[in-house]
């Protein structure tokens, strides 16, 4: 999730309720994905700090789990960039054209 505000109810309906009941029966991986942030949030990237510590406060305030879950600040794990690098290298174009984020972000 992208720390760029508060967290309202349509992340709470929208993915939180579903990521409690998933802990029970998988291994999970939720992230704070602050370098994510970035794309929407140059110009002015001070806030998204505080962000991402309110959005893992909220996410263990609504059920999400650390004794059960992994959660991680992407910033923090240098392996994620390096894999965002190297899996950058071999995906052609054409195909993050095909991605709605970053036709949105583009």
């Amino acid at each position: 999730m992208r720390p760029t505000g508060k967290l309202h109810l349509g992340h709470l309906m929208g993915a939180l309720k579903n990521w409690v009941p998933l802990q029970e029966q998988h291994d999970c991986f939720y992230f704070v994905a602050d370098w994510h942030a970035l794309t929407s949030e140059y110009a002015n990237t001070q806030p998204i700090t505080g962000y991402a510590l309110d959005n893992l406060a909220d996410w263990i305030a609504a059920g999400v789990d650390p004794e059960r879950s992994t959660i991680f600040v992407q910033s923090l794990v240098s392996e994620h960039a390096e894999l965002a690098l190297l899996l950058s290298m071999v995906v052609p174009i054409p195909w993050l054209e095909r991605v709605p984020t970053y036709k949105e972000q583009r």
